[in-house]
Formats: structure tokens, sequence, C-alpha cells
């Protein structure tokens, strides 16, 4: 039975309400299986392909190539002689591409390893695949190439959980000369098509196999090319690249490459640094989204590779904070296209209410024939605080009065959201209820079926107010209140918001505060409003946010910091002294580095620098075990359980809001601020980072220099 909750007006209270958050869509189901610890996926856009190690998509498994949230390919297999191929080596060269080195199996008469197969792959404007063999033997070898090709067009919603069989609406037609096959699927007014092109033709085409009779003559190589359309939406900019074989060559125009260039020039004597900061802004241009909005090119991030290629709200609203003094690019991007899409209805199925951010886009066949509410899906309780608080953000680097005036309404709108419908019962708190029989059950960061729960593991009814939410709210209003003062002029709500925050503050500190084990925060209310008890990381991000007084501080400092919460490498999402606890939850005891950067950027707020660069060190040596890039979360175990982090089993990679977290990082060690109209600049940097510089850095539309060592630091206006 679907858990639903009915509509109560801010007058009238649910107490109580006999509701679980872990409704029947937020629970795993059984999944096919996973391609191996050694996958292998390409990006580009809305596109990725992902493979087992050798290149092969076999059928059945949750590989294969998607595209705008539907599956072109669910097969995709190599064989020479009949048999599958065997690993040399394998793995990206870049985001959009890979390269697979294999050689043949004991065949009768091909000896093994007589023939060396290369395979690449690059995803731009299609995907594109070449297929290399050359033969090593003294004799020319005879031998069939088959490449097997399949496809479900599965929706994406279904490929971890289970395909329907879309077969009797599936078309096959292939060319007679063997240089192309294509699969069209139609659903009412959906409608995908599979598009394959071979160069040169295959021999024959048996069923769904390409086939090529080859003679491989010694010393010599043969080469095959395939290519896949990729099509684009309308207001959907081209890709980044234009050719098989330029890897990161981007094209000048795009508005990525422009934020990527913009990006300050880094003078940092640490090599990790460097090289951890080098990544994470390619991670993110392989993560763009750029579209036509009016008549202007924005990008934002999508939020991670490879279940998440599309806009979401919170992902993409703090992405965008984490890289702001990196360039207002991004920010500036999100903002307008979550503005865009702002709620302006009561509509139940998608959860949408006036004056709420979006959660998440689809554009898939489930969603388009309407069995999803993702078009968009608004269940999120955050979004809309981190929308305000961006745009502030924003403002606060940028100066940029009229652009603020722009989204005048889209605030009023936002801030009536968050007292009119975001609080439930007109206690003074944001709650969340999904309403949607499709909807998620928990609306917040840690939005698995278990993300909100007890410290004995007992799940909460509904509604919940978690405590983020909660500080997400006090900030934004402050930050409202500073904009209403400023470009919004509009004293008085400067005046009622501020008067708001202070007590909502205050109320805050008394209800959700808990003496126990040392004194911490609750990670929430119940529907009751009894203290949700698991001592979890969200506490920290409170310190983000400001709504902590200064006296609980160091309490919340040495929590965080304690061997029940910190790893080693970062601080767990729930405490080790929780039966709930897990090191493999995946908010219930894993690590995230987007949380550690919030919570080392709140504890610097408070002074406390040390505890700050302690997270920071652990992150950063964490990255250095994974090429430099952080995933979105690995697992909870101590750091003296082995001499690198355990790897979370289905971690996206990249992902935005953990790709971005070392530049929030590196601007916490900075004591980098925009503040005033001046950049503020107050360093802590450990002896083993050496001096950090950034070059032509944006604010306030200027460029300035800055450079600092250990508790040293100059800005300038550059030259």
């Amino acid at each position: 039975m679907t858990n639903v909750v009915r509509r109560p007006t801010p007058a009238d209270p649910t107490p109580g309400l006999a509701v679980s958050a872990d409704t029947p869509s937020s629970v795993q189901r059984t999944q096919p299986p996973e391609l191996g610890p050694d996958a292998v996926a390409v990006v580009e856009g809305r596109s990725f392909m992902v493979s087992n190690a050798t290149g092969d998509v076999p059928v059945g498994t949750i590989g294969g190539l998607v595209h705008d949230d539907t599956r072109l390919l669910s097969q995709w297999e190599l064989t020479l002689g009949g048999a599958s191929l065997l690993l040399l080596s394998s793995g990206t060269i870049d985001d959009d591409s890979a390269a697979f080195f294999l050689t043949n199996a004991d065949l009768p008469h091909v000896p093994t390893n007589s023939v060396g197969v290369r395979r690449q792959r690059f995803i731009s404007e299609a995907m594109q695949e070449r297929i290399e063999l050359e033969c090593f033997a003294n004799e020319v070898q005879s031998v069939q190439l088959r490449l097997r090709v399949g496809t479900d067009f599965a929706d994406l919603f279904e490929i971890k959980q289970c395909v329907r069989d879309r077969s009797t609406n599936i078309t096959r037609n292939h060319s007679t000369d063997g240089s192309g096959l294509t699969f069209t699927y139609r659903n009412d007014d959906f409608e995908a098509v599979t598009d394959i092109k071979a160069s040169p033709p295959a021999d024959r085409v048996e069923e769904n196999d390409l086939i090529w009779d080859l003679r491989l003559e010694p010393g010599l190589k043969w080469r095959a090319e395939l290519t896949v359309a990729l099509p684009r939406r309308p207001n959907e900019m081209p890709s980044l690249h234009r050719q098989f074989g330029k890897g990161f060559d981007l094209v000048g125009q795009d508005p990525t490459v422009a934020w990527h260039s913009d990006c300050p020039i880094q003078a940092v004597e640490s090599d990790l640094i460097n090289r951890v900061l080098e990544k994470s802004k390619l991670d993110l241009v392989a993560l763009r989204i750029a579209q036509r909005v009016g008549n202007e090119t924005i990008v934002l991030p999508a939020a991670g590779l490879p279940w998440f290629l599309t806009i979401f709200g919170r992902d993409s609203l703090l992405t965008a904070y984490q890289t702001v003094c990196f360039g207002p690019r991004l920010a500036r991007g999100t903002i307008r296209m979550l503005a865009n899409y702002q709620g302006t209805k009561l509509d139940d199925f998608r959860d949408e209410e006036p004056g709420k951010i979006l959660h998440e886009i689809r554009s898939g066949e489930l969603t388009r024939t309407g069995e999803k509410p993702h078009n968009p899906y608004y269940g999120t309780s955050d979004a809309t605080q981190l929308w305000l608080i961006l745009l502030s953000e924003y403002w606060r680097w940028t100066r940029d009065d009229d652009f603020v005036r722009q989204y005048r309404d889209n605030v009023y709108a936002a801030v009536r959201w968050i007292d009119h419908y975001g609080d439930l019962d007109n206690d003074g708190y944001v709650e969340y209820a999904t309403r949607s029989p499709q909807g998620l059950g928990n609306h917040c960061w840690r939005d698995s079926a278990d993300g909100i729960a007890y410290s004995d593991g007992t799940i909460p009814v509904l509604p919940i107010a978690t405590c983020e939410v909660q500080g997400y709210t006090y900030d934004a209003k402050l930050r409202v209140a500073e904009l209403a003062d400023g470009p919004l002029a509009d004293p008085e709500l400067a005046e009622r918001l501020r008067a708001e925050a202070d007590r909502l503050q205050q109320r805050f500190n008394q209800d959700f505060w808990i003496d126990k084990r040392g004194g911490y925060y609750a990670v929430g209310l119940d529907g009751d409003k009894r203290p949700i008890d698991s001592m979890t990381s969200n506490m920290g991000q409170l310190l983000w946010s400001g709504i902590v007084p200064p006296e609980r501080a160091r309490i919340l400092a040495d929590q965080l910091l304690s061997d029940h919460m910190f790893s080693g490498w970062g601080v767990r999402t729930t405490s080790t002294g929780d039966i709930c606890y897990n090191p493999i939850g995946y908010h219930s005891g894993t690590v995230w580095p987007h949380d550690n950067s919030l919570i080392a950027h709140g504890l610097s707020r408070y002074g406390f620098q040390a505890e700050a660069t302690r997270i920071i060190v652990g992150m950063m040596e964490a990255a250095d075990f994974s090429e430099h890039r952080l995933p979105e979360a690995f697992a909870g175990y101590d750091r003296s359980y082995g001499r690198k982090p355990v790897p979370y089993p289905t971690a996206c990679t990249p992902q935005a809001w953990a790709s971005a977290a070392p530049m929030l990082f590196l601007r916490t060690l900075l004591g980098l601020d925009a503040r005033d109209g001046r950049l503020v600049l107050n360093p802590c940097l450990p002896p083993e980072f050496g001096r950090v510089g950034l070059l032509h850095l944006q604010a306030f539309g200027q460029r300035w220099d800055l450079e600092a060592s250990g508790t040293r630091g100059d800005v300038w206006l550059s030259d």
C-alpha cells in the first residue's frame, strides 16, 4: 500500500500522522547484475555508456548506452571466432572516451594471443566505437568478427529494477549492404530510435548481429568504425567535441568552456591539491548541461554519472555554491534554470506547490507518458531555501543588483512557499510529507528509505522536520533580508525576515537539542514532534547555516571530530554508537565529500580552523587513492581498517557536488569570502600544502590575485 499524505493547511496541524517515510518508491528492489568493479563508463552531456572491462554490455545487466533517460543499447558484445575476447587492460581516457586492449582466446586454427584487438569508444554528437585488429601470427588468419547488438528501450527508472518487455512495439531494419542497423520503438506519442552505422559495412547481418568474415594478414591492421546517433533537443547546445580522437579538444564558444577558462589560475605548491582541483574542473565540464533559456546560453551542473545526468535542485544548487569562488557562471545558470521551473500550482502527483523549487527533471518514456511524476518532480524540502542561498551568494560575489531584481517575484514566491506550504502545521518548522504515490519518502538530502531513522533503526512517521532544513531556512531568511535591504529595496520584508529568523533560531535550539551523549542536535522531529535521536553529520551542516549559538559550537566540533563520527577520511553520516550505523549504508554510516565540505566550512565559520583542516586533509588524501577524484561517497570504515578508503559499492563517479567539494575545501583553507563588496582572506593552510596562489579570480566584476601560506595571506587587484 502506498503511503500518501493529505494536504494540511497551515492552520490544520497533523500530529501523530501514522505514515512512514519508507514509501514503496524509495525501497531498493533486486537489481540486475552489475558489470563488475572494473566497469568502464564514458559520458558527455545527457548521454553515457557503461560496459564491462572488455567493452562489452552483456544482455540483462545494468549496462548500456543511455541517452536522454532512454537506453538505446542494452547489448553490445564483440566476439572473435565465436569466443569472447581476453582483457589486457582498459579504462577511461577522458570522461568522454575509453580504450580497451584485448586479445583472442584459444581458437581452432588461431592460437591464443595471435590477434591484438583495440576498442576505442567516444561520445560526442554520437556514440562512436573504433575496432582495430592486428595479426601477430606468422600466417594469414581467417576468423569471424561478430558484434551482437540489442536494445530494450528501457526507461532509466527501470534499468536498475525491472525492465518491461517492449519487443512487440520495436521494429528492426537493416541496410542490404550491411552498413546499418536500425531499431525503432513507438508508444503513442513517445518514440525512440537506435540507428547504428558501420564502416566498412558488415559482410552480413544475422538477426541483430553485424558479422565480418576477415582474412588477417601478418603485420597488417584491420579497422571498423561504428556510430550510434544521439539526437539533441531543440534548446540543447551541441557537444563540446566534434571528431573521434580529439579527446578534450573543447569548442571555444561553449559556455562550459568559458567557465573552465574563467576559473582562476592555480599557483599551488602542493601537487596533490593541483591534481585534485584539475580533476574537479574537468569532471564538472563533463557533467555540464548547456541550454538556451530565453536569449541566453546558460550552463549548470548535472548531478552525476551514470544515473543522474539531469537537472537536480539540491545537487545543482550546492555544486554551484561550492564553485562560486572559481567563477559565478555555474551559479548564474543554476539560478536561472531552476527559477524557470519554479512551481506555480498545487499538483499532488508531482508534489508541486506554488513557489517551490524542483527536485529532479526526467524525460524518459515513463515520465513523458505520465507514469512517473518527474516532468519535473518537486519532492524536496530544501531546494527552495538553497535557491535563495545561492542567489544571495551569487550577489555577494558579483554585486549584480540587476540580476537579483530580475528574480524579485521568484524570491517572494519562494519565501511564501517556506512560510505557507513548507510549514505544514504552522509550528515554524519546514516539514515534508510526500503526497505523490510515486514520490520519495524522504525529501531531504538523506533521501534513501532509511536515510532518516532513530538511533535504534526505527523509521519515523511523517511529516518530518529535519535539522539541516531548519538551518537552511534560517540562513535563507537572513540572506533574503540582506537582499531586501539592498537590491530589492524592501525594508519591511527585511525587518520581518530577521525577526522570523531570530524566533526560528531560539525555538530550534530548544526543540532539537538533546543533552544525552555529551549534547548534540536530533536529526529531526517526527510527525509527533518527538526528536529523532540518531547522531548524524547533519548537525555539522548546522554550523554552515549559522543557526548554532556560539556556546554550543565547541560541543559540535568535538562530536564531529570524535572517533565515533570521524573516520580519519571524513565525518560519517551516522555515529558508530548508533544501532542504525552501517559503514556501507547509503546514508547510515558512509562518508560524503559534499557533506564534509559544508561541515568544514561551518567549522571554519565558528573559528574551528584546526578541526576544519583535519577534515579537509583527510578528504584530499582520500582523493589521492581514487585518481584524484572524490566519489559520491565511500564506506565509513575507520582509517585504521585499511591503508586506503573503502569504496561505497554503487557510488556515482563523477558526481557533481563531490567533484566540487575540493573547491569549497580550498576556499575554507584560505578563509576566502566576499563581504560587502570586498574580498576577505583569513588563511589556515597546513604546512604540507605549502603556498597557495589563485590568479585572476573573479569578484565584483573585477579580477583579483591572492596568495597565502600558513596563516598569512594577501589579496590585490590583478594587473
